[in-house]
């Protein structure tokens, strides 16, 4: 079973700032790429982030300019800097591994960690 272990969430106040950090095994993080995922109360998850295995980044709209994905590959372990955050931030992030096994696309998920951005 794919493991996931995430860390780094946490209660903040408007403007701060958190790193949240997720490790996989070795062999699933070199060949995945590496999404944080977030889902506030009465609403739909959405992605926030992603880094393939090549570095290209994708980012939601909301937090472009605030968050910031990285890949450290030496330390298979993919990190979500958010500054400037603000209290529509506040959810249960989730890291996220993808990746292609035999043509089938295949997804693991982490067990998630609460944001809370206080006003």
């Amino acid at each position: 079973q794919v493991q996931l272990v995430e860390s780094g969430g946490g209660l903040v106040q408007g403007g701060g700032s958190l790193r949240l950090s997720c490790t996989a095994s070795a062999i699933i993080f070199s060949i995945s790429t590496m999404g944080w995922y977030r889902q506030a109360p009465g609403k739909q998850r959405e992605l926030v982030a992603h880094i393939t295995t090549g570095g290209r980044t994708n980012y939601v709209d909301s937090v472009k300019g605030r968050f910031t994905i990285s890949r450290d590959n030496a330390k298979n372990t993919v990190y979500l800097q958010m500054n400037s955050l603000k209290p529509e931030d506040t959810a249960v992030y989730s890291c996220n591994a993808e990746r292609w096994v035999g043509g089938v696309r295949v997804s693991s998920w982490g067990q998630g960690t609460q944001v809370t951005v206080s006003s």
